[in-house]
């Protein structure tokens, strides 16, 4: 089963180069085969009843978890790397579990995904239970020159949306900061566009989720652009200062 949804995610890692109706079709692939996993497991339940199955167990001890969704591009997917495990949600969920505290971080992360993307597919992953949710999304707007209405018009979806169907839960929102080649005037204020959107929604925020880690050669890929593994511990550790005051309460 990990096999499988490893082998998934790698498949979203290049979905950037998709179009959106295939990108439904990936959402759908996943659910088909998660469900399938879920049948084999049930055959093979019926055949020992007497013996619990570690699976079930494992599944037990999973739902009694609140959940931390990591909604977000290739940075939250770890595009470039050779294992998921080394992105920084599951650096984090390591950091949560030498902690002993009860949460589960889902990667919501889709390489090349930009905020109208986010924003097609909110309510299909709202479809779990979210306990605290990380909104990392923006940079691919901010490289094609999206005009900046429309990000702040999805970001500001996304997060209403989140509000509607989970009125009380924390919601955790990235800032992202662009190259100095795109202007100053188009730079700066997609910058604003994080802090404005934190206050006026009255969010935990992140002003720059590659701080530290951006422009520094070493901690990026030969892109220049996404993370390395050391990158992403670095990244796991921004990310922390904000999280870890909210689920450490």
């Amino acid at each position: 089963m990990m096999h499988t949804l490893t082998s998934i995610q790698r498949f979203l890692n290049v979905a950037h180069h998709m179009q959106p109706n295939f990108l439904k079709f990936c959402y759908f692939l996943i659910a088909f085969t998660i469900l399938s996993c879920g049948n084999t497991n049930s055959s093979e339940a019926k055949t020992e009843t007497n013996v619990p199955l570690a699976v079930d167990i494992e599944r037990a001890e999973t739902s009694s978890k609140k959940t931390i969704l990591c909604f977000g591009d290739s940075i939250t997917a770890g595009y470039g790397l050779d294992d998921i495990n080394d992105a920084f949600p599951a650096i984090l969920q390591s950091r949560i579990d030498s902690l002993g505290l009860e949460y589960a971080v889902v990667n919501s992360g889709v390489s090349g995904e930009t905020t109208a993307g986010g924003r097609n597919r909110i309510k299909w992953v709202l479809n779990q239970e979210v306990d605290v949710f990380l909104l990392e999304l923006g940079a691919n707007d901010g490289l094609r020159g999206v005009p900046l209405s429309e990000t702040r018009g999805n970001l500001q979806a996304i997060i209403d949306a989140v509000r509607d169907k989970k009125p009380n839960i924390p919601i955790v929102l990235a800032g992202m900061e662009l190259p100095p080649n795109m202007g100053k005037e188009y730079t700066t204020e997609f910058r604003s566009i994080f802090a404005d959107l934190a206050i006026d929604n009255g969010l935990a925020f992140i002003p720059f989720i590659l701080k530290d880690v951006g422009g520094i050669a070493s901690l990026n890929q030969s892109d220049g652009i996404h993370p390395t593994v050391e990158g992403h511990k670095m990244v796991a550790h921004t990310v922390w200062e904000v999280l870890g005051t909210i689920i450490n309460r």
